[in-house]
């Protein structure tokens, strides 16, 4: 008897098959996970603006009332936050309340969307209702996701 050395095409055939199913099943797992990482960017993105309007409206309300205690007590846009805020009080001077910018991470499409600012999210001001889809440029009071798409988990980027 002779020993054989290598293998068969019907083990090759065999072989590439099972490995073909194996793609076949990871592949949209792959792609799942860069959308739900972009997805929990935003959620996270969203939250981190929102902490940071709320603690200027915080920093606000602490003014005592007088000339500097004008307006709703939000920022005119959303740069003030990043570039800070005097609110008289002389031993703090100006009060940042974010290091940069905290961008979109979804693709905005500048054209057919309403992105409001360079940062890519729709904003609202204060005097607007909750569910308003223009800003009135008095301040921003609240940010929101301008795709309207529908996320992994049923709901839309907008409705965040």
């Amino acid at each position: 008897m002779r020993t054989r050395k290598g293998i068969s095409l019907l083990e090759l055939i065999v072989t590439m098959t099972i490995l073909g199913i194996l793609a076949a099943g990871v592949m949209p797992l792959i792609r799942n996970t860069a959308v739900r990482s972009k997805e929990i960017e935003l959620k996270r993105n969203l939250r981190i603006i929102r902490i940071a309007l709320d603690d200027y409206r915080k920093s606000f309300d602490k003014i005592p009332a007088g000339p500097l205690k004008t307006g709703s007590g939000y920022p005119k846009e959303l740069q003030e936050l990043v570039d800070g805020h005097d609110f008289g009080d002389v031993q703090v001077g100006k009060v940042k309340f974010l290091r940069r910018p905290v961008l979109n991470p979804l693709p905005v499409d500048k054209n057919s969307s309403n992105a409001s600012d360079e940062w890519g999210w729709n904003l609202r001001c204060y005097k607007d209702d909750k569910d308003s889809s223009s800003w009135c440029r008095d301040d921003v009071y609240d940010v929101y996701a301008p795709q309207t798409e529908t996320a992994m988990d049923g709901t839309k980027y907008n409705e965040w």
